[in-house]
C-alpha cells in the first residue's frame, strides 16, 4: 500500500470521526425542570429554559451545562435517606443568647435564579450556601433566648435566618435565591434538662388555656350585659313614647276643657266638680246645698237615674 493511500485512509477516518462527533454533539434536549447555559470555548453565552430539542455548534466549539430549574432543599444538621434520619450533632450544637446549649437543625428551600453566576462566580456554590446557612442560624440562635428557640419564637427565628441568609447570598452573588427556611428540631442536650423544660412548657400552656377560658367567659358576660342594656334601653324608649302620647292626649283634653271654660266658666266648673266627686266617691249620693246651709233633697242624682232606667226599658217593650 502506497503512502498516499495510507494518508487518504487516515484522512477519511479522521473526517468520519469528526462527522460522527459533530452529529452527536450538535443537539441536546431539556426537560421540564431543566435549564441550560451554552458555553462557547468555555465562555458563557446564552441561557436556555425552554424544554425540548435544541441545536448548537458541535464540540469542542460549544458545550452545554444543564442545571435544575426546580426548587431544591438543603438539609442542615441532618441527612434523610429512605425514611431514615441521620443527625450531625457537632454541626447543630450552638449557644443561645442566655448561654444555654441547644441542638438546632433546619431545611432551606432554594433555587438557581442565575445559571451563569451559579457556574462561574463560585467553585462550589452548594458549599457556600451550606456555610452561609450555618453562620445565619448560629448568629440568630446566639441572639435569641432558649424559651424562644424551643417554643413560640421559632417563627421569628426562621424569619431572621431567612433574612440574614438572603443578604449573604446577595453579597456573594452566586445566582441563588432563598425561598424558605424551616426549623426542623430544636432540642436540649440531655434528658434531665428536657424533662424540666417540658414541665415549664406544660405549665405555660396550662396558663394560656386558663387565660383563654377567662377571656371567653369575660366576652360572654359582656355580650349578655350588652344585650340586657339594649333591652332596657328599648323598653325605656317604648315607655318614653307612651308617656309622650299620653301627655299629648291630656293636653288635648285640657285644651278642649279650657275652650268650654272660657265660654261657660260656671257651668264648666260645676261639671268638673261633680265629675271629680264621682271619681273620688263613686258610691256617694250627691245633693244640692243652699247658701244658708239647709239641705235640700232637690237633686238626688242616683234615684233619678234609677227611675229613668225602668221607664226606658218599658218603652222599649211597648215598641215591640
Amino acid at each position: 500500500m502506497s503512502l498516499k493511500r495510507i494518508y487518504s485512509v487516515i484522512g477519511m477516518a479522521v473526517a468520519g470521526i469528526v462527522l460522527t462527533v459533530s452529529l452527536f454533539t450538535s443537539w441536546y434536549t431539556l426537560g421540564e425542570s431543566d435549564q441550560a447555559v451554552i458555553l462557547t470555548f468555555r465562555k458563557a453565552e446564552d441561557t436556555v429554559t425552554e424544554p425540548g430539542l435544541h441545536f448548537k455548534l458541535p464540540w469542542p466549539i460549544q458545550n452545554v451545562e444543564k442545571l435544575a430549574r426546580e426548587t431544591m432543599s438543603l438539609e442542615f444538621g441532618y441527612k434523610e435517606e429512605n425514611g431514615k434520619k441521620e443527625k450531625f450533632s457537632d454541626e447543630t450544637k450552638m449557644i443561645t443568647g442566655d448561654e444555654n446549649i441547644v441542638y438546632a437543625d433546619l431545611v432551606v428551600q432554594w433555587k438557581i435564579t442565575d445559571p451563569k453566576k451559579y457556574l462561574f462566580h463560585s467553585e462550589n456554590p452548594k458549599e457556600v450556601l451550606y456555610d452561609a446557612t450555618s453562620a445565619s442560624l448560629r448568629s440568630t440562635i446566639g441572639s435569641s433566648k432558649i424559651d424562644d428557640a424551643l417554643t413560640s419564637g421559632k417563627a421569628e427565628i426562621e424569619g431572621s435566618v431567612r433574612e440574614l441568609l438572603t443578604s449573604l447570598m446577595d453579597k456573594y452573588d452566586i445566582g441563588i435565591s432563598i425561598l424558605a427556611v424551616k426549623l426542623k428540631d430544636v432540642e436540649l442536650p440531655n434528658k434531665e434538662v428536657r424533662s424540666a423544660f417540658t414541665a415549664v412548657t406544660d405549665a405555660r400552656e396550662t396558663m394560656n388555656t386558663k387565660m383563654n377560658e377567662a377571656k371567653k367567659y369575660e366576652n360572654q358576660r359582656l355580650n349578655e350585659a350588652e344585650g340586657e342594656r339594649a333591652a332596657i334601653m328599648h323598653k325605656a324608649e317604648g315607655e318614653k313614647a307612651a308617656r309622650l302620647e299620653t301627655a299629648r292626649g291630656d293636653v288635648a283634653v285640657f285644651n278642649k276643657l279650657y275652650e268650654q271654660y272660657k265660654s261657660s266658666p260656671e257651668v264648666t266648673r260645676e261639671r268638673l266638680t261633680i265629675e271629680t266627686l264621682e271619681q273620688v266617691l263613686p258610691g256617694a249620693e250627691i245633693y244640692i246645698m243652699n247658701d244658708d246651709g239647709s239641705t235640700m233633697k232637690y237633686f238626688p242624682i242616683r234615684p233619678l237615674e234609677k227611675e229613668q232606667q225602668p221607664k226606658k226599658s218599658d218603652e222599649s217593650k211597648g215598641d215591640e
